[in-house]
């Protein structure tokens, strides 16, 4: 209910607020969004689409907006990025403190910026693995080369 949300937000004096980017559309599309004491919104979960980008600040033009990525197997977020523009492909910003991530080819070696290529997460948050999936285990959670630390690893997100 957006219309409660906003009453909670503005009678307990919200400053920050997460929504996965479906849920922040519908909240946008329900009338006034301002609310007094909102400072930031961090948004993950999904792709967060430039329009949506553009409409929030046009809505919120004094509330900063947070786009995050990361999967699960990875501790939830990873990466940030702070949605100062709105181009039509929101990024996925930079790595957060104890993280790495590379985009490889499919040989496992760096690609050029601008190039194509699968993107791996690495640092302290990359799981074990999945509970009794062995086989997927192996296939996704992978010895990583570029790091000194032993028993590295690097998680292959399958995303391009």
């Amino acid at each position: 209910d957006p219309e409660y949300l906003r009453q909670v937000i503005r009678s307990e004096g919200v400053t920050t607020l997460h929504f996965v980017p479906s849920m922040l559309d519908v909240f946008l599309a329900h009338g006034d969004a301002s609310a007094d004491a909102l400072k930031r919104v961090l948004c993950s979960g999904e792709a967060l689409p430039g329009s949506l980008v553009r409409r929030f600040h046009a809505q919120l033009p004094t509330v900063e907006l947070h786009n995050l990525y990361g999967p699960t197997e990875a501790a939830v977020d990873v990466s940030a990025w702070h949605c100062m523009t709105a181009p039509d492909n929101t990024p996925i910003g930079k790595p957060i403190a104890n993280t790495t991530l590379y985009v490889l080819d499919t040989l496992g070696q760096p690609v050029p910026q601008g190039v194509a290529g699968e993107l791996f997460i690495g640092g302290v948050q990359v799981a074990r693995g999945y509970l009794n999936r062995a086989e997927l285990t192996a296939e996704r959670f992978i010895d990583d080369p570029f790091s000194t630390r032993p028993g590295a690893r690097l998680y292959r997100t399958g995303d391009l």
